[in-house]
């Protein structure tokens, strides 16, 4: 048995779930998610919990994973419709700086050309000092548009500049001038 599967998704007092057919609607204080459940795989609330159930009674390995997976996306659309998902990125470079201007992302990043990033639906930017924050309620594009952030400028490992996220550690490298010292 899948050990993510099994486990009940509490649901909170404001959060929504109406299943239709085999689409999965999940609505909160903070908008909808609606996803399609694959074959098989369904859902049940009992006081106050959801239950992703498995297509069969004991599943296979792939019908395992599945269940799992399943169950996962589901607690996520129910996390970010209720309290919303953030990722934060730090950038640092000499002359490096990002601005929104309305909904878009503006970044200064050492290149000729300014580069814009649009915010599609449902994100939104915010920028502090050296830290962009990428907010929204759907997991996946949240981090989507960090990648799609940290991939204008990445992060390299001898000066440290570039865009990295927050909790990401770059493994400093010496330059040519600590190998040729000792030598």
């Amino acid at each position: 048995m899948s050990k993510i599967g099994k486990q009940p998704i509490k649901l909170p007092s404001d959060v929504q779930i109406t299943v239709d057919g085999a689409m999965l609607s999940v609505k909160g204080p903070k908008g909808t998610l609606v996803r399609e459940l694959p074959a098989g795989i369904s859902t049940k609330i009992d006081n106050g919990m959801l239950f992703v159930v498995p297509p069969v009674e004991n599943p296979n390995r792939a019908q395992r994973a599945t269940w799992g997976l399943w169950r996962a996306l589901v607690n996520n659309m129910v996390t970010g419709v209720s309290t919303g998902w953030t990722r934060q990125l730090e950038f640092q470079g000499v002359g490096y700086k990002a601005v929104v201007k309305g909904r878009d992302l503006d970044l200064a990043l050492g290149y000729s050309h300014p580069i814009s990033i649009k915010a599609p639906e449902g994100i939104t930017f915010t920028v502090e000092k050296t830290t962009i924050t990428v907010a929204g309620i759907d997991k996946e594009l949240v981090g989507h548009m960090a990648a799609e952030i940290r991939k204008q400028r990445l992060p390299e490992p001898y000066k440290g500049s570039g865009i990295r996220y927050s909790d990401e550690i770059i493994r400093r490298k010496a330059g040519k001038k600590a190998a040729t010292a000792t030598a």
